[in-house]
């Protein structure tokens, strides 16, 4: 695994939010977005490599990391907006990785014309309902756990996602597991504090409008993740008129960019704009 990157937090309101964010480098704008489970130190190995050619800016999504939270009703896709325009950008790449892919691809059906790519690295989207296989897993890999219990949910999620159904905790990286484990502890409190909150959603979803995506999409997922996710990347990139889908990373799960960083920046680098 990569060394973090170093940056000051910066914070800039967004509709009425302060948003946490690194920025590096200079060129056309990418901006980072990170999984549910996580934070912007997910993306510690893709800021230096990618700022060598871009802007790139890494955010807390609204409530998670150093981000704040009003209890006034948002949505994260209008969220990515306002920052773009707090920093003076017309457009952007997205890359997003799960729940942050998500609102990657929200951004780009509500706000077309600020999206000038999109990269989607074990990205749900809204919308998606998953298959019973993964329900089952779920109840196999993680079953009941006490949801104030934060420890005890971070490491069963981790377990899930991170480690991956077809691997076992012993088959990966400890150090990638504590550091997962620990931003999902905190991600977990985001999550708890956001559900008293409202959280508004793309209307229509974006399960059945990916034709709508007219800007270039990338698609990838990690060998050991979720089959509903790598089903999901073979169907955005099959669907979006200028989709393309590598192939899954071996060794890897949900968090493909944390794991693996090098094929992943190698991949951005060859199709961010």
């Amino acid at each position: 695994m990569s060394g973090p990157y170093r940056s000051p937090v910066t914070k800039i309101e967004v509709n009425g939010a302060e948003i946490a964010y690194d920025e590096a480098g200079s060129g056309s704008v990418v901006v980072l977005v990170h999984a549910g489970i996580a934070d912007r130190r997910m993306w510690r190995g893709q800021v230096p490599a990618l700022a060598a050619r871009h802007r790139v800016i890494a955010l807390d999504l609204r409530g998670y990391g150093e981000s704040t939270l009003p209890t006034t009703p948002f949505a994260h896709h209008d969220d990515l907006v306002g920052l773009l325009d707090a920093l003076g950008v017309e457009r952007a790449a997205l890359v997003g990785c799960s729940f942050g892919g998500r609102v990657a691809v929200d951004t780009a059906l509500a706000h077309p014309e600020r999206v000038s790519a999109v990269a989607l690295l074990g990205a749900p989207v809204s919308g998606n309902e998953w298959s019973e296989e993964t329900e089952r897993l779920w109840e196999d890999l993680v079953g009941d756990v006490d949801p104030e219990d934060f420890a005890a949910t971070a490491a069963g999620e981790v377990r899930f996602w991170v480690v991956g159904p077809t691997r076992e905790p012993a088959d990966v990286d400890p150090e990638l597991i504590r550091f997962a484990e620990e931003m999902d502890r905190r991600a977990l409190a985001a999550e708890q504090a956001l559900s008293a909150i409202e959280v508004e959603e793309l209307d229509p979803p974006a399960i059945d409008r990916l034709g709508e995506l007219r800007m270039p999409v990338l698609t990838a997922a990690g060998a050991d993740d979720l089959a509903d996710i790598r089903r999901l990347a073979d169907r955005i990139a099959d669907e979006a008129p200028h989709g393309s889908r590598l192939p899954d990373v071996p060794d890897a799960g949900h968090l493909l960019p944390l794991e693996r960083p090098a094929p992943v920046n190698e991949a951005l680098l060859s199709f961010l704009p």
